[in-house]
């Protein structure tokens, strides 16, 4: 019977700190040390995470090309002229062996070729620790317009997890 509680109270503190569908996450600010907005430098807040249908990819520098074929599908979609829609890169710089300096100067320039995605640099894997996401890995995100998390994929998108991650795009512009 102990044993039986023990492993009730363990699941439920770790769903405490997971993201699940249908809910908004635990609010996650990254600022100062755990890092920044590329843009300007200011934190970023996951309040920011409302006012329109937002694709948040969480990824480790190492694992940037896994979803290369969702992120050019999402780019021909061009859901921006459709609707409230906005996407965000943020990057687990705690994940890779490469050098902050260098990962800054590829985020720069990503956010000059790119400047209507939000670029995030989380240093010490804040998103991991608090909302759960995978380690090490391409996440990709769908929220609503008030934040709720719509869609999660961990690892490489197949063509239903892309078909799929649209139709909730398309039903929440």
């Amino acid at each position: 019977m102990k044993i039986k509680l023990l492993a009730v109270a363990l699941l439920a503190t770790i769903n405490l700190y997971a993201i699940n569908i249908n809910e908004k996450p635990k609010e996650v600010s990254i600022s100062g040390d755990n890092g920044s907005l590329v843009k300007d430098g200011k934190a970023w807040d996951s309040n920011m995470l409302k006012d329109k249908v937002y694709v948040m990819f969480y990824v480790d520098p190492d694992k940037k090309d896994v979803n290369d074929e969702f992120s050019q599908a999402l780019k021909a979609k061009e859901y921006r002229k459709r609707g409230a829609f906005g996407s965000m890169a943020i990057i687990n710089m705690a994940a890779t062996w490469k050098p902050d300096f260098a990962i800054n100067i590829i985020l720069k320039g990503k956010q000059k070729e790119f400047p209507k995605t939000i670029y995030v640099k989380d240093k010490n894997k804040v998103l991991v620790n608090e909302w759960g996401l995978k380690d090490d890995a391409s996440n990709i995100l769908v929220f609503s317009k008030d934040g709720t998390l719509l869609f999660y994929k961990s690892g490489k998108m197949s063509e239903k997890d892309t078909q799929k991650a649209f139709d909730i795009i398309e039903a929440n512009l």
